[in-house]
């Protein structure tokens, strides 16, 4: 029944993953819409892993290093989000 529901969750979720410039005009991936999700920290582990770079789960949004926003769209969609659930700006 948990998994279920999780699944259920990930239909349901918006999420929008936008490009942000940081300090010394760095760009970062921000991933916003997950701040509900236990699971969060779990998700940003694996896209930080997968993709190579620094991030962090930090007020309910991911945030990682590098300009990442297509990269992270196609991971998310394999993780079982609904790709018409995800926006890229």
């Amino acid at each position: 029944m948990d998994e279920l529901v999780k699944e259920l969750d990930k239909e349901r979720a918006r999420i929008i993953i936008s490009k942000d410039i940081r300090k010394w005009n760095k760009p970062t991936t921000v991933i916003s819409g997950l701040h509900d999700r236990k699971d969060a920290p779990e998700i940003t582990r694996k896209l930080k892993t997968r993709i190579g770079t620094g991030g962090t789960f930090k007020d309910g949004q991911i945030i990682l290093q590098g300009d990442h926003r297509d990269t992270v769209k196609s991971m998310l969609v394999s993780m079982g989000f609904g790709e018409d659930s995800i926006e890229v700006m």
